[in-house]
């Protein structure tokens, strides 16, 4: 089983477009936009394909064929 690697945040939540950006796994805000609205992603275990979609401390992500990650406090 695959470890969740943390991303740590300094604010109370974070969009998940912002995130997707932090992670550098794409090279464009505008890659990130096309990827959530063609493919999306698992947050907690749930489809989502809105850039905006509040993430906070403790929630999970899940990218295909990238990784699983995990919002952490700083």
């Amino acid at each position: 089983m695959q470890e969740y690697e943390k991303v740590p945040i300094n604010t109370d939540y974070i969009p998940l477009g912002q995130f997707m950006k932090r992670l550098n796994v794409l090279d464009s805000g505008g890659m990130v936009k096309a990827y959530l609205q063609d493919i999306g992603v698992l947050v907690n275990g749930e489809h989502e394909h809105r850039r905006g979609r509040k993430l906070y401390p403790n929630d999970t992500i899940e990218i295909e064929d990238i990784g699983l990650f995990i919002v952490s406090e700083e």
